[in-house]
């Protein structure tokens, strides 16, 4: 039983101090590339493992009632593969011109799929996981078409890239840990979770942390030849981020009287993006200008993510207190 509790104990230590844990996983990824940067390939068995202990937690009847909300989906659609492209692009337009290759990465960030980090940040928040696995799973079978298209639409040119390959990374990564989770859940008829939480919950917080310091070791090389005019995409990129979440959490707020809101969901999901296979793309189609700002979009992500989650947190401590 202590072993138990020392494992339950940790993993709410990871959640108290995430907001520092991911910071200084950055820096130090960033500091210690040249020893990390060889391990970068682990990532997406670290995502995996995530993705798994999430999908512990979703039965398939929280799936199916997940995917029948269509308004949901539509409107993180609109928010994330619309709304925020054309923010992006409008932004860079004004600050570096709709053709420069910073400006093409802005829109490359914004319209990227749903990051899977945000099911956990999610689930840290008491959000609706069950919703937020279903959006992630959609949006990133459907990135293969999206992407090009929203990027082909911009510039009335076609982005060739291997939709296929990528297809196959995201199943990968995203779609068979999920359901391997969710077969184990409905095997066990929900018992898997709770009985191996002591062990896989901070476990998976640990592989997150891992995920993000490996991706700062990615771009340690890139961080150390950047001039004056990436403090500006820096800046954009702060911008957007900021943007992003705020879309949701005024969308969340807006929500249909006559429908439950995903409470904690839609920030996440507005402002979370796929980074990794952001700077993928970016390096492979389009070159290091352009990846720029997904190079950035690393080092803000996180932190905009830890900032918002601090501020679900107070705002749930008040209504408690309301309620007491």
């Amino acid at each position: 039983m202590a072993r138990l509790s020392l494992g339950i104990q940790m993993n709410a230590w990871f959640e108290k101090y995430m907001f520092v844990l991911i910071p200084l996983s950055l820096v130090l990824g960033v500091l210690c590339s040249p020893l990390l940067i060889e391990h970068v390939s682990l990532v997406p068995w670290l995502f995996g493992l995530v993705t798994f202990v999430m999908g512990l937690g979703c039965g398939w009847k929280d799936i199916v009632a997940a995917f029948r909300r269509p308004l949901l989906f539509l409107i993180v659609f609109v928010m994330t593969h619309l709304v925020a492209p054309l923010l992006a692009y409008g932004l860079g337009a004004v600050l570096f011109g709709s053709d420069s290759s910073y400006t093409i990465g802005l829109v490359l960030f914004a319209v990227i799929p749903l990051g899977i980090s945000s099911v956990l940040w999610v689930e840290m928040a008491r959000g609706a996981v069950p919703i937020m696995l279903a959006l992630v799973v959609v949006d990133s079978l459907l990135s293969p078409i999206v992407v090009p298209l929203s990027l082909s639409l911009l510039y009335d040119q076609s982005i060739p890239f291997d939709g296929w390959t990528m297809l196959l990374d995201l199943l990968l990564i995203i779609v068979l840990p999920t359901l391997a989770g969710i077969v184990v859940h409905e095997w066990t008829r929900g018992q898997a979770k709770p009985r191996m939480a002591p062990v896989l919950l901070p476990l998976s917080k640990l592989a997150f942390v891992g995920v993000v310091l490996l991706n700062a070791a990615a771009i340690g090389p890139f961080v150390r030849t950047w001039d004056t005019e990436a403090f500006i995409v820096f800046a954009a990129v702060c911008g957007l981020v900021a943007a992003f979440y705020a879309l949701g959490h005024v969308t969340e707020r807006l929500w249909p009287p006559d429908s439950s809101p995903p409470q904690y969901t839609l920030g996440f999901a507005s402002g979370m993006r796929n980074i990794s296979l952001g700077l993928v793309l970016a390096l492979q189609h389009f070159g290091a200008e352009t990846a720029v700002a997904v190079v950035l979009a690393i080092l803000i992500q996180q932190p905009g993510a830890t900032i918002y989650h601090w501020l679900i947190r107070r705002r749930q401590r008040v209504i408690a207190g309301n309620l007491n």
